[in-house]
């Protein structure tokens, strides 16, 4: 029998009550804690969501972004960011994750500089998943994980020298429904920040380390500001030194590549680093950009780094990191090994040609999903830096001004009806996977997250609603684009096999797909339709 200990505590409500089951991550200190967090941070988020929807007006009205007027001294300014500690001044090369308990360990002992546990974009956020994955976590920092395979007995531990742990949490747009605080679902950013920070930072600290988090979906500097009083405000309440917490903040908004200087200003003492989170961005680009004609976006797939705005962003992104004293990150490569040799050394070659432009661009280090893929990354890393820890040293005096029109500029590429098909069965496919509690999925050779899916599905939506004209003479319309649902639906079936497809929330996807795309209005984020849905 479960037994209910709480269905209260201080100002929050727990739905369902907290049982003997969850009181090791929901204790009653932590939870005071969550408590403090919210009553003070909580009611700000709305304004800060506000700010970006009248802000996407203007954009949506013809406007385009740019970098601010009233912001100007920040940028021509000189100053630098507080500094970086020992353990996190190596990052060639980091790997992320969801926290599952199997891909905690295999991360941690992996040839890799840091393990970003991610309760984020490659995370599928019910209930369960979510305790689990604190309690997976504090478990891995206090040294007793273990996993063991049931079919086959083999066992899995922690090796003596681990990866360095960073968590990176929720976007301020996620709510998590389980908690209500005056009758409404908290922050999803302040449960999981606060809960890993309260369970580990003394641990942490006495390991030579310390609470280190990743911060994604950021779109300007006062969103940035907010966490910064969060982290004084936590610092203050443990009698911690300001600045013991310590940031990567991931430029994967359009707006926020505007504003990297002042992303970096407000969290000067806390932050160490900005990461190149391409796929977001790329999103981020379609969502921004969705009501200018001239600037829709390929193919997915044609979408890659060396184009001419995705280049422009990056090299501004490292420029902007090392002249304030921070790290610059590449971004998420998402290949994965093939069984089949001759494709694997295809997927080899694809990666080494990605790590090296990042490399020689003066990138710090670079990320990857996949263990079968360290070797071959780390090496292009190791090769660039040699004896030194990083490349903080590239300034990229080389460059001129890198300006509005070059990180705004129209991407090159064909738009086929073949690139449509492959996105509605990769977008149905992610959905399914995400709504059945898992939110990083290999599907076609490719790691599918969030953010891959979210380029997908709206890619459509903006192809739908300018009617664009595909390379085969088609036009795409709302029609059009049903009928190839549901023959894709059709073609799904058949190479899942019907079991499969019958046992999954295939339709549902399908349904929810049809949904996002065929709207009037363009959905911010599909995880907020798709978080309904969970437990």
């Amino acid at each position: 029998m479960v037994v209910q200990t709480q269905y209260t505590f201080k100002g929050l409500m727990f739905v369902p009550p907290v049982t003997v089951r969850e009181s090791d991550v929901l204790t009653a200190e932590a939870m005071t804690f969550i408590d403090a967090l919210v009553t003070r941070f909580a009611d700000h988020i709305p304004s800060l969501l506000e700010a970006r929807d009248v802000r996407q007006a203007y954009f949506d009205s013809g406007e385009l972004p740019d970098f601010l007027s009233d912001t100007s001294n920040i940028r021509d300014s000189d100053w630098t960011i507080l500094g970086i500690p020992s353990d996190l001044q190596d990052r060639r090369l980091e790997i992320t994750g969801p926290p599952k308990r199997k891909m905690i360990i295999n991360a941690l002992n992996a040839n890799v500089k840091i393990f970003m546990a991610d309760f984020e974009d490659s995370f599928s956020p019910e209930w369960k998943s979510v305790l689990d994955g604190q309690r997976n976590l504090m478990d891995a920092i206090n040294g007793t994980i273990s996993y063991k395979n049931l079919t086959n007995g083999k066992k899995y531990t922690l090796n003596d020298d681990p990866a360095v742990l960073m968590c990176r949490v929720r976007g301020l747009h996620l709510k998590e429904k389980h908690i209500l605080y005056n009758g409404k679902a908290i922050p999803g950013a302040l449960f999981d920040f606060g809960v890993y920070f309260f369970h580990n930072h003394k641990t942490l600290l006495a390991n030579g380390s310390g609470p280190y988090f990743y911060l994604p979906k950021l779109q300007g500097h006062k969103e940035a500001a907010w966490w910064s009083d969060v982290f004084y405000f936590t610092e203050d309440q443990f009698n911690l030194p300001h600045g013991t917490i310590k940031v990567t903040v991931l430029i994967e908004t359009l707006p926020a590549v505007f504003e990297m200087d002042e992303i970096l200003f407000k969290l000067k003492d806390h932050i160490v680093a900005l990461n190149c989170g391409r796929w977001d961005y790329i999103f981020s680009y379609i969502k921004t950009l969705k009501n200018h004609p001239d600037r829709i976006l390929p193919d997915r797939e044609v979408v890659t780094m060396d184009k001419p705005f995705l280049n422009a962003y990056s090299r501004l992104l490292i420029s902007t990191c090392h002249r304030r004293g921070a790290m610059a990150l590449g971004g998420m490569t998402a290949f994965i090994p093939s069984k089949d040799p001759e494709k694997n050394t295809q997927v080899l070659d694809k990666l080494q040609t990605d790590k090296l432009l990042e490399a020689n661009t003066g990138y710090d280090g670079t990320w990857v999903a996949h263990p079968g893929l360290v070797n071959t990354a780390k090496a292009v890393f190791d090769a660039a830096l040699g004896d030194r820890k990083n490349q903080l040293d590239v300034m990229r005096e080389q460059d001129s001004p890198i300006t509005a029109n070059e990180l705004l500029a129209p991407c090159e590429g064909d738009r086929t009806e073949d690139g449509m098909r492959h996105n509605i069965r990769v977008t149905v496919q992610y959905i399914e996977a995400w709504l059945s509690g898992n939110g990083c999925v290999p599907i076609y050779g490719l790691m599918e997250d969030a953010a891959t899916a979210e380029i997908a599905r709206a890619s459509i939506w903006q192809w739908i609603r300018h009617e664009q004209s595909l390379s085969n003479g088609k036009k795409m319309t709302t029609h059009f684009f049903r009928a190839c649902l549901t023959e894709e639906m059709g073609a799904l079936k058949a190479e899942l096999g019907n079991d499969v497809f019958k046992n999954g929330k295939y339709q549902q996807a399908a349904s929810m797909l049809e949904q996002l795309t065929t709207s009037n209005v363009l959905a911010d984020f599909l995880t907020l339709s798709g978080y309904e849905w969970l437990d």
